[in-house]
């Protein structure tokens, strides 16, 4: 335990209250960066955040995930939709599907407007990779997009 008078403070109806004072202060200053996996048929609490059945009904949710994306890279050109750059590891991409990206800790799921061709260069070798285009995230999302680097974990594209 601390010595802190200010932490004391916080503890003082005990840990359990604490825990749910914490809760609900994320709830109410910042609603917009909590989701949790509900099942699409009855709405309740999968067990994990990459969980595609139901733990209660058996529904199962496989199907609505098409493709996975490898995230390496991200831009933005003035006056043209921002890009996701990186590697279709599995399935096929569509314009109208949408990227999950939840697992990056956003609490969206944009739709593909276009796909694109990326040509990258580096130190002398040439590729191309995809661009995956998109005009509904905000300034925000795509600041917090830039700032990640090349994600272990890919995406879903998903339908719904």
């Amino acid at each position: 335990m601390s010595s802190d008078p200010e932490a004391t403070n916080l503890l003082e109806n005990g840990y359990e209250i604490f825990k749910q004072n914490i809760v609900k202060r994320i709830m109410s200053e910042t609603p917009e960066k909590v989701f949790f996996n509900n099942c699409p048929k009855c709405n309740k609490l999968a067990r994990t955040l990459y969980a595609k059945q139901c733990r209660y009904c058996e529904y199962s949710w496989h199907h609505l995930t098409v493709a996975q994306f490898k995230l390496n890279d991200t831009f933005q050109i003035t006056g043209r939709p921002f890009f996701l750059i990186g590697q279709i590891t599995e399935g096929e991409i569509k314009e109208g599907h949408q990227i999950d990206l939840r697992v990056l800790g956003l609490n969206k799921k944009p739709v593909i407007k276009s796909i694109e061709f990326a040509l990258k260069c580096k130190e002398g070798k040439a590729w191309e990779d995809i661009a995956l285009a998109t005009n509904e995230l905000t300034e925000e999302d795509k600041e917090y997009l830039k700032s990640m680097v090349s994600v272990r974990k890919p995406l879903d594209i998903i339908i719904e």
